[in-house]
């Protein structure tokens, strides 16, 4: 298992323009419906610091995200508009999970 948290805090007039973008993102997601690959993203109470949680069976599946245009198209935008905090990646280990991840 493969499990990436990215964290990182947009300029307050471009945080609904980052929503859209992950919205994209998430419906190509959702079409792809890879059981493989759990992905959400979360914004915090300041409106404008984000953290993406993404959950791969092998890591050869974030490949398909990086693959996406709508991705590629999030992160050419949200690097073009100067994060207040930049990106933070973090690689993470399970520990143990009161459900099933991956069926």
């Amino acid at each position: 298992m493969h499990i990436v948290k990215v964290t990182y805090t947009v300029r307050a007039e471009f945080a609904e323009r980052n929503k859209e973008n992950i919205g994209k993102v998430m419906a190509d997601m959702r079409e792809i419906n890879n059981g493989g690959i759990r992905y959400a993203t979360y914004l915090s109470e300041d409106g404008k610091t984000f953290m993406h949680f993404a959950q791969f069976r092998e890591k050869e599946l974030q490949q398909i995200l990086f693959d996406l245009e709508s991705f590629k198209n999030f992160q050419k935008e949200l690097k073009e508009s100067s994060p207040e905090v930049g990106v933070k990646q973090e690689v993470m280990q399970l520990v143990d999970a009161g459900y099933e991840l991956f069926a």
